[in-house]
């Protein structure tokens, strides 16, 4: 018997749209249920996730909220010269605010030598036939050694100066000046600033005296200095302060004040200053404040849309709950923050919708700055404040084991519960197509050969002798 391998074709009947139609009938209502699930969760997931993400975005300012050095900082106006930029500054949050005049008297500065006149032609000239060492020093913990071989030459000098791993800060160069009186000169420059750091050079032999400040055995120096180091000096208000670098920490206390360039004559024969105004930094804590309002009322209008009839969380008690919570928590009364007892008191209020916005009636915020400045940082970031409550309510519900979380967790098990379930019909149903194609393949086969019969029979029929053959 031939192998049929299409339902229908050996009975010519239709028998695949007869297969795929009860395979549709049994198989769509389910299928489509399923879907209907699928959007369901998905939607609720979809809801879920924006109120996670506006819960992170409101968690994310109140921690910010939470540390007390966001309500301590400092900011220093500087109103420079017309000559040009004398100091910078970086104050500190424990600086008092106030007004400072600062000129810059001296800058700091490394000391300088240069070799004799006449003490080198050349760079090639020899500085130590048999070799030596030289030691470099520029005050405390600010040494090196140097070893040269026999018959080192100036160039060889500077470069091994340069080179050397345990160079502090000693630069080396060589000037040919083209007076064959002068010749060639070493000049040593020392990057270490402040009184009593001068560069020194001491040898282990006269014949590195050329190169050395202190001679070897009462010879003489070849090195004289230059330049001497110096300390940087400014005035503060009037006095002095020196610094054996170009930067004043402590000058002003809590503030570290660097000196750019030295002042230049006023006109009146005095250096000319620049003022310095320290103040609170009020456009930070606003900036906070703002951000707080913005991510707070980000999450109450969520909370609002997602909750609407025909939303997916109409009526979720989660979301009610949380959103009580919040108005409870930050409405509640704060003590160790001066005149404030809930940060209603600092310029913001709730309205009927539960919208969080700047508000005058008690004080505003930037009369609450004017009277009472740090006690706005402990209104939030105290001990008692108002952020560490909050973020500890948001983080019930989005941090690991939360419950916006958990809720998170629970609809993509579902979902993926679904997708098994699915699989497993799609399955069932492979099964119920296979047991129908086996049905109605015996059907066809029969039928093909009955047709086969009928077909022989006719046939047969038709040849008998006196047989006729009905018409139509």
């Amino acid at each position: 018997m031939p192998l049929i391998t299409q339902a229908g074709i050996g009975s010519g009947l239709d028998l695949e749209a007869i297969i795929q139609a009860s395979v549709q009938a049994e198989s769509a209502p389910k299928l489509q249920a399923f879907q209907r699930r699928q959007d369901s969760l998905k939607v609720e997931l979809s809801a879920i996730g924006e109120v996670k993400s506006a819960i992170s975005k409101l968690k994310d300012t109140i921690e910010k909220l939470a540390d007390p050095e966001n309500f301590g900082k400092r900011v220093a106006n500087i109103k420079q010269p017309t000559s040009g930029d004398i100091i910078s500054v970086t104050p500190t949050s424990d600086i008092s605010v106030g007004e400072f005049d600062i000129a810059v008297t001296q800058l700091a500065k490394g000391s300088r030598l240069n070799s004799t006149d006449g003490a080198f032609s050349a760079t090639t000239d020899v500085v130590t036939a048999s070799g030596g060492t030289l030691t470099f020093d520029a005050g405390a913990g600010n040494n090196f050694t140097l070893t040269l071989g026999a018959g080192a030459t100036l160039a060889e000098l500077r470069d091994a100066i340069n080179s050397s791993e345990t160079n502090f800060g000693v630069t080396a160069n060589i000037v040919n000046t083209g007076d064959p009186l002068v010749g060639s000169k070493l000049v040593l420059t020392s990057n270490v600033s402040g009184n009593g750091n001068g560069l020194t050079v001491t040898s282990d032999t006269a014949e590195l005296d050329s190169v050395s400040t202190s001679p070897f055995a009462g010879g003489t120096a070849g090195m004289t200095e230059t330049q001497a180091a110096q300390d940087a000096i400014i005035t503060v208000d009037g006095l002095t302060v020196n610094s054996s670098t170009n930067t004043f920490k402590d000058a002003v206390q809590d503030m570290t004040i660097k000196a750019l360039k030295e002042s230049e004559d006023d006109g009146t024969g005095n250096p000319e200053t620049a003022t310095l105004n320290v103040e609170y930094d009020r456009e930070s804590v606003t900036k906070l404040v703002d951000q707080l309002v913005e991510t707070y009322n980000n999450l109450i209008g969520n909370i609002g849309f997602q909750t609407r009839i025909g939303k997916p969380l109409n009526g979720d008690a989660t979301m009610r709950g949380l959103r009580d919570q919040l108005i409870n928590t930050l409405g509640r009364e704060i003590t160790g923050a001066g005149p404030f007892k809930s940060i209603f008191d600092i310029g913001l209020t709730v309205d009927n919708d539960g919208y969080l916005e700047k508000s005058s009636l008690v004080r505003s915020l930037n009369e609450a700055m004017d009277e009472n400045f740090d006690d706005i940082g402990k209104a939030f970031a105290g001990d008692n404040g108002v952020a560490k409550d909050l973020d500890a309510l948001l983080a019930n519900y989005i941090d690991s084991g939360g419950i916006v979380k958990q809720r998170e967790t629970t609809l993509n098990g579902q979902l993926d519960e679904l997708e098994d379930d699915v699989d497993s019909f799609q399955y069932r149903m492979e099964s119920f197509e296979e047991g129908l194609r086996k049905k109605y393949a015996g059907l066809d086969v029969l039928l093909a050969q009955m047709q086969s019969t009928q077909s022989y029979l006719g046939a047969q029929l038709a040849s008998l002798p006196g047989f006729t053959k009905s018409k139509s």
